[in-house]
């Protein structure tokens, strides 16, 4: 679904999504979210009575939704599935970005993290809420390619982990370095964990 294909509520969330992954919640103003999604201001009170709070924490909510709804295709593109190409996978859906647009994006949740954990109790919850909605999946996922369950969450957070630190280094080097690294050599380290 692209960005015209949705109603004026779910563009501004997906807007704000993507303005906080490229400049942070600081610099991301509900202005700047109601001119990138096309929407009228007024609506933003309509939509959004909690004021930019509650738009940030439906933006970070989003980002767990759509990392999760990856794995899951991430696991349809593997010929043979292994973590390691699992894994692979999503360190070259950053890889495929950086050379197409450069380094501007990172992970939206990570943003507000960042930016927010601390100050706001309602955005610390709702980014712990999307990292453990990319978690189970990814856990399911590893579970299903042999990765003894109480295995499976941790190494699930340790490739989200890996992935989030290496991607920062990545916009901070302006170089893929740092993901293409993580690849290859945490790959083996998840492929034998398989019993």
């Amino acid at each position: 679904m692209t960005g015209t294909d949705r109603g004026p509520r779910e563009r501004m969330v997906f807007s704000a999504a993507q303005l906080i992954r490229r400049e942070g919640v600081g610099a991301t103003g509900m202005r700047e979210v109601a001119a990138h999604a096309g929407a009228p201001r007024g609506s933003l009170q309509h939509y959004f009575p909690g004021g930019k709070e509650q738009l940030v924490n439906e933006a970070v909510a989003w980002g767990g939704r759509y990392a999760a709804k990856r794995v899951t295709r991430f696991l349809a593109a593997l010929d043979e599935p292994t973590p390691s190409a699992l894994f692979a996978g999503m360190v070259a859906q950053w890889t495929d970005e950086y050379a197409a647009i450069g380094f501007d994006g990172g992970c939206p949740v990570a943003a507000a993290a960042v930016d927010c954990a601390r100050a706001t109790e309602s955005t610390r919850e709702a980014t712990a809420a999307a990292f453990a909605a990319w978690t189970a999946p990814l856990a399911e996922a590893l579970a299903g390619m042999g990765v003894p369950r109480e295995r499976s969450v941790p190494l699930a957070t340790l490739m989200i982990s890996t992935l989030e630190g290496a991607i920062l280094i990545a916009r901070a080097e302006q170089d893929i370095r740092a993901l293409t690294t993580a690849a290859r050599e945490l790959g083996p380290l998840l492929d034998a964990a398989r019993a």
